[in-house]
């Protein structure tokens, strides 16, 4: 990156910060992936009860081996060899985990968090349940304002995300959003994390990177 654009990001990230903790959400701005990493150190410890959301992010960051390789209790949603039934089991655990981490579809500049689900574990959790909620983006999930933040849905994340679980839905052939009825559609809720009532359970880490979809 040169000066002019670390500039103008710095800018964005400042703008962004302000936003969230008017909304009473934490943001704070890592680096890379050794940044990340040693801040989940500090907080997966005394074997506290941890649990994710489906996530490409913290699959590509590392997160998930991290978490395993902790001092905590972790509600491995991954571990092989689960049947449909221990799965829904441990995604119903999450939502009384201490620490839920996730990432999210799109981020606006208001300091909004937008996500869509198939199951609804994902976020359910980040509105209620878990006594913290760790959400890490990249900063290709970054929207100028509401509309943007769902059309990046609309067109990029659902579709990424169907062709990644081999879905046959609509948007997996065309790319793009169809608003199907398909039975493996995984548009299911939609929902908006503004202003929240609890200061700071919400903590959002902006990765400088784009990653994720």
């Amino acid at each position: 990156m040169d000066d002019h654009y670390q500039q103008l990001l710095k800018i964005k990230e400042e703008k962004l910060i302000k936003a969230f903790e008017k909304n009473n959400i934490s943001c704070m701005i890592v680096k890379d992936e050794k940044e990340l990493k040693n801040y989940l150190k500090s907080i997966l410890v005394h074997q506290k009860k941890v649990a994710v959301g489906g996530s490409v992010t913290l699959s590509e960051l590392g997160v998930i081996d991290l978490i395993r390789e902790s001092d905590v209790d972790f509600i491995d949603r991954y571990e092989e060899g689960l049947t449909r039934e221990q799965m829904i089991e441990r995604l119903r655990e999450g939502l009384l985990s201490d620490i839920f981490i996730t990432s999210t579809n799109a981020i606006s500049m208001d300091g909004c968090l937008y996500n869509i689900d198939g199951t609804g574990n994902r976020v359910a959790a980040m509105i209620f349940g878990p006594r913290e909620v760790i959400v890490i983006a990249g900063l290709n999930k970054i929207c100028n304002n509401e509309a943007e933040a769902i059309e990046h849905i609309r067109q990029y994340s659902a579709p990424a995300n169907a062709l990644r679980l081999h879905k046959k839905t609509p948007c997996a052939q065309s790319g793009q959003c169809q608003n199907c009825l398909s039975p493996d559609r995984i548009c299911s809720s939609y929902v908006k994390l503004g202003y929240q009532s609890q200061m700071y359970r919400i903590k959002v880490l902006i990765i400088e990177k784009n990653i994720g979809y």
